[in-house]
């Protein structure tokens, strides 16, 4: 997945903003930041866009 990818390039406590056209990602993200212990900050659609707002935990 790339967003595992992408979070690995950030420091702890840095946010990072995922844009998504793939209407799984409302079941999937959640359960990433979740099982991962990271913080999802916000998520929103907006039609066919899906924008997710993650802070990467600090024991990652």
């Amino acid at each position: 997945m790339l967003l595992h990818k992408k979070i690995r390039e950030i420091d702890p406590g840095e946010t990072l903003l995922l844009v998504a056209t793939d209407p799984s990602t409302t079941r999937d993200v959640p359960k990433f930041c979740h099982f991962l212990g990271h913080e999802l900050l916000s998520s929103v659609e907006d039609g066919q866009t899906y924008q997710y707002s993650i802070r990467k935990s600090s024991s990652s």
